[in-house]
């Protein structure tokens, strides 16, 4: 059995170099980008939105694919494909807890606006200190 590495992925370029790094120095692993959509809420962030859709599961999916398109190119652009996850919640906590199934962690030194940083705390800081495996940190 080979490496299995995970990336969470948001929009941000830090993630865009998490996983670059993952494909560049993993080359035979097998990767998994998981992203994270926040449980919907009329409070604030993207997850908001999700909050007034008729199917908030579909919302989530598609949004999801906007991360998963480019980070498929991505990685045809290194000849390998990438498995992709969704799920919903507190970003820093569910990645702690897929990460249990993978080998190590390849993540974004941070990511979102420095509004959301404060809001949602830095999730990598969080990752590296919560993990059962090991995490790089990329800048």
């Amino acid at each position: 059995m080979g490496t299995r590495i995970l990336v969470p992925m948001d929009d941000s370029e830090m993630a865009r170099r998490a996983l670059t790094y993952a494909l560049e120095n993993h080359p035979d692993a097998e990767i998994t980008v998981l992203h994270v959509v926040g449980n919907p809420s009329s409070m604030m962030g993207s997850a908001a939105g999700l909050a007034l859709e008729d199917d908030p599961e579909a919302a989530a999916e598609e949004q999801a694919e906007e991360i998963f398109d480019p980070a498929r190119e991505l990685a045809a652009e290194y000849d390998t494909e990438i498995e992709t996850a969704i799920r919903s919640g507190s970003p820093a906590s569910v990645i702690v807890t897929a990460a249990e199934a993978f080998d190590t962690v390849v993540i974004g030194s941070h990511s979102g606006s420095l509004v959301q940083d404060l809001f949602v705390g830095n999730i990598a800081k969080k990752v590296v200190s919560e993990s059962p495996v090991p995490v790089t940190v990329v800048r």
